[in-house]
């Protein structure tokens, strides 16, 4: 009998996804309108336009943008449209909402455009421990787009897994 210790998990079959691993680079920013307002209430369209003119938008370089209203203001759709027309020439991606919803529309379009012809047929695990902020639904669109190609598919790490679904 042998001593050494055999390591189950190097020797499976299992391919490990690693959502971490198409986390696009760049700065995450959130953009709150509500200094912008009058009283952080009221959008008044000559002084929120002088703002827009105002402000330096190519800090934005390269980033993803949330764009945001922390107060209780209403804004109205065209408020956010012309932001994102100051933006659209700097910023990669621009949303309106939190920094969760960003990340969200970041992920969908990764996997939307993720080429999964590798992990057909395979036994794989989406794993669920990332140093990065990948949010919850990430995982769900990841799993619906494996689920038809994957022979099976599990959540976490390959020592402590739960399985999700396997094709009969």
């Amino acid at each position: 009998m042998e001593d050494g210790i055999i390591n189950r998990v190097t020797n499976s079959k299992l391919v490990v996804v690693n959502l971490e691993d198409y986390y696009p680079k760049g700065n995450r920013t959130v953009l709150d309108i509500k200094d912008w307002l009058y009283e952080e209430l009221v959008l008044r369209e000559i002084d929120f336009r002088d703002k827009v003119k105002n402000h330096d938008w190519s800090q934005y370089q390269n980033d993803f943008v949330a764009l945001t209203c922390t107060s209780d203001a209403i804004v109205p759709a065209w408020a956010f449209m012309l932001l994102t027309m100051q933006l659209q020439p700097y910023a990669k991606k621009v949303v309106v909402g939190s920094l969760e919803q960003l990340e969200t529309s970041i992920y969908q379009d990764v996997i939307q455009d993720l080429n999964v012809s590798e992990f057909e047929d395979k036994s794989l695990i989406i794993k669920g421990c990332t140093n990065m902020p990948v949010p919850a639904n990430a995982y769900i669109l990841l799993s619906q787009k494996l689920r038809p190609i994957a022979k099976s598919i599990m959540y976490g790490e390959a020592c402590s897994s739960v399985p999700l679904y396997k094709r009969k």
